[in-house]
């Protein structure tokens, strides 16, 4: 009797060391499994999926898409497919889920995600890694060149286009407004960038906020039916902005003709495109993207000419999050001192 009750007790054993077994995934991490972040396609090459932006009108869809075409030319480890997303809150989550390996997000929204603020109130996003920041995306407040709106304060008692509600683009509107002590003085107006391009066309609204690269086809639409000026943002009201504890905004100017009936060279703020990955991504498979990055800017900029601006000198500024090991490898080869604050 006893014989068969231990031969049950490691029958049951045996189900249960089964059943570990089967439902174990590849990678540990604290007591909670998970899947493998990346997998080997039937070449051995690791198949990476680049969350880009909404569509072929997008920038970050243009640069993504040319970096994963570039990527599959180029490498002999790497398989890259780049697909449409909504952009930088839905890239980072979809870092956290695992669903892409490779995203590009507005610093500020890394920084939310990072600390969990914002539209990722209670749900830090800890395994997002930076590989640097691409190229500056400026606050553009757009008016037209007949408007009798010169600065800031001017806006007050106007109808302003701030951003679709609940983007970041409104956030942003937001902050700026309030530092400049006007935001309690509009009439805001939630509309995307193609709804508020027709309202200013037409007269329907004074002004209206955008942030995105320049020149941005969105403003250029507008400008080729009536010439446009874009309102400057003036030092006082962004250092309101960094001592309100906003750090990720980095001063910029936008030169004069950058679009019909712009006379002027125009200071304002930018945040700045950032090329994310997950934390788990093999360290060989980070640098190899981030060689292929910046040795093939002039590809890249055939897609959009936002591209030029990448520069590994800067590739810090404005970063929010940590490196990727890969990344920093790739700075320390080439002479690039990598801030002990980066190295995560």
């Amino acid at each position: 009797m006893r014989r068969w009750k231990a031969l049950g007790l490691v029958f049951v054993l045996v189900l249960a060391l089964v059943a570990a077994g089967c439902t174990q995934k590849t990678t540990t991490t604290g007591t909670q499994t998970q899947a493998p972040i990346v997998t080997k396609n039937e070449e051995g090459k690791y198949e990476i999926t680049i969350y880009t932006g909404s569509g072929p009108g997008s920038v970050y869809f243009a640069i993504g898409s040319m970096l994963a075409k570039v990527i599959n030319k180029k490498s002999n480890l790497i398989a890259a497919k780049a697909v449409t997303s909504g952009a930088s809150v839905a890239n980072c989550k979809a870092i956290g889920k695992g669903e892409a390996q490779v995203a590009i997000a507005q610093n500020d929204v890394t920084w939310y995600a990072w600390e969990g603020k914002y539209q990722f109130e209670g749900n830090p996003i800890k395994v997002l890694r930076g590989i640097g920041t691409l190229y500056p995306e400026p606050v553009q407040i757009v008016v037209r060149a007949d408007s009798d709106i010169k600065t800031l304060q001017d806006l007050a008692g106007k109808k302003v286009v701030v951003g679709a509600a609940g983007s970041g683009v409104a956030a942003t509107a937001e902050r700026v407004l309030k530092a400049a002590g006007v935001w309690d003085k509009i009439e805001p107006v939630y509309q995307t960038f193609e709804e508020a391009a027709q309202s200013l066309v037409l007269g329907q609204v004074d002004a209206e906020f955008t942030v995105i690269a320049y020149p941005a086809p969105a403003i250029d639409q507008i400008a080729v039916k009536v010439p446009v000026r874009l309102i400057p943002i003036p030092d006082d009201v962004i250092k309101k902005l960094h001592d309100q504890g906003y750090p990720f905004y980095v001063k910029v100017i936008i030169p004069k003709g950058t679009y019909k009936g712009m006379t002027e060279d125009t200071q304002t703020i930018a945040v700045k495109a950032t090329l994310v990955v997950h934390k788990d991504l093999p360290d060989e498979v980070v640098y190899e993207i981030t060689k292929i990055l910046y040795e093939n800017i002039d590809e890249l900029a055939k897609a959009h000419q936002v591209a030029k601006q990448i520069d590994m000198k800067h590739a810090f500024d404005g970063l929010m999050i940590p490196l990727h090991p890969g990344a920093v490898k790739y700075y320390e080869e080439h002479g690039i001192k990598v801030p002990d604050n980066l190295k995560g």
